[in-house]
């Protein structure tokens, strides 16, 4: 499971900017820079959804409040699309000196449009990806198309957009109409993916097909059918997230092989109070406590990982011995719990493991039997039950 990290960088007119990168344990394969809707904001469901869902397959995801938004410095009324475009490049910069060069970029409607025109002054990037993106992105005042009158008029006005109340400013309107989207996307010269619902009632989906036609190849248009604007739906995000990568997997970097270890190293990642990577080999994943417990949450406990060796043991030496004999065994579930108990005429406590096994295929009831007794017999069982000795010394550090 992903981790939240504080991440907060400076614009270039020197205001902090609010992130949060959402990663797993250890080095990440790529880095992804989420630009979030107009006024959505980096803790909108779908940002979050989406960089947690990206960060979930081995991708350090930020996403950020631009100035103005959130938990970022700033007026949102002295902004423009302009200086959208200089709090994306101040990301990426931070990026690129704290974790590593971005190398996948996403926009999400108007953070979309964003991503299209800031493509071309971030070298590393090697593909851009949008979702529910304007083409024409002077649309935007169609939101707030009553106070444009007051605008004109004092320089500014007062809107509602999505539940909350912003100062808009006359900059804002008339820097819209400076940029030209249609020649940054046909000099985009990186891959680009465009995801959109069809049935987008927010951003139609003509504006889509207006952003395709203005690209070069690569292009791809994916149809996010059944979703809204806002991907609202339980599953969308997900389900846009797993789109992105399918589509983004043959331009990101090839994921290094991490260097294996000798038996198990278990260490703290120093984000939350008990979570630590734990390494075998090759294999890397995360350790944790429940929240009720203090902890996080992130990876199973110390006990569920003593569960999971006998019953991953168990499943495998079933599986071993009914191959052997040739038995029509087609599937092996083990269901453990551990507890402790007081022992009976005793002031101690005992420690009590349930393990059930569920034999599935056409077996008689002799081969159930034997099976039933073949699962007391796997190795880690063996060691539980048997004589077991250790022993803690120091490390050199």
């Amino acid at each position: 499971m992903p981790t939240t990290e504080r991440f907060d960088f400076d614009n270039p007119r020197g205001q902090r900017l609010s992130g949060r990168l959402e990663r797993l344990a250890g080095p990440a394969r790529a880095v992804v820079l989420l630009v979030h809707c107009f006024t959505c904001g980096k803790d909108s469901t779908a940002a979050i959804r989406l960089a947690r869902a990206l960060a979930a397959d081995g991708l350090a995801v930020l996403r950020f409040d631009m100035t103005g938004i959130g938990g970022s410095e700033g007026e949102f009324v002295e902004t423009s699309f302009t200086s959208n475009l200089d709090d994306i490049a101040a990301a990426a910069a931070a990026l690129s000196q704290r974790v590593a060069p971005v190398a996948l970029l996403v926009g999400h409607s108007f953070g979309g449009a964003a991503v299209l025109a800031v493509a071309a002054r971030l070298l590393e990037i090697r593909a851009v990806v949008t979702i529910g993106a304007p083409f024409d992105i002077a649309r935007i005042t169609r939101h707030f198309e009553s106070a444009l009158p007051a605008i004109q008029a004092t320089g500014r006005a007062e809107v509602v957009l999505g539940g909350r109340r912003l100062a808009i400013g006359h900059d804002f309107v008339v820097d819209l109409a400076r940029h030209r989207q249609a020649e940054r996307i046909a000099a985009l010269g990186r891959p680009l993916a465009v995801l959109h619902a069809p049935t987008d009632a927010v951003v139609e989906a003509d504006e889509a097909e207006r952003i395709l036609a203005a690209a070069r190849h690569p292009k791809t248009l994916v149809a996010l059918d059944g979703a809204d604007h806002f991907l609202s739906g339980p599953g969308d995000a997900a389900r846009a997230a797993r789109l992105i990568l399918a589509w983004a997997e043959p331009y990101l970097p090839v994921p290094a092989r991490p260097a294996p270890v000798e038996g198990v190293l278990v260490r703290e990642t120093g984000a939350g109070a008990f979570r630590n990577e734990v390494r075998s080999g090759t294999h890397r994943f995360l350790a944790d406590e429940p929240e009720r417990l203090g902890g996080g949450g992130t990876g199973p406990g110390p006990y569920d990982l003593l569960l999971a060796s006998l019953g991953a043991c168990t499943s495998m030496t079933l599986r071993m011995y009914a191959d052997r004999k040739g038995w029509p065994l087609e599937g092996v579930e083990v269901e453990l719990d551990h507890a402790k108990a007081r022992v009976t005429g005793g002031t101690g406590t005992a420690d009590h493991i349930g393990i059930g096994v569920r034999l599935i295929g056409p077996l008689d009831a002799a081969q159930r039997a034997r099976l039933l007794e073949i699962a007391d017999q796997c190795p880690v069982h063996r060691t539980l039950e048997g004589d077991v000795r250790m022993r803690t010394h120091a490390l050199p550090v």
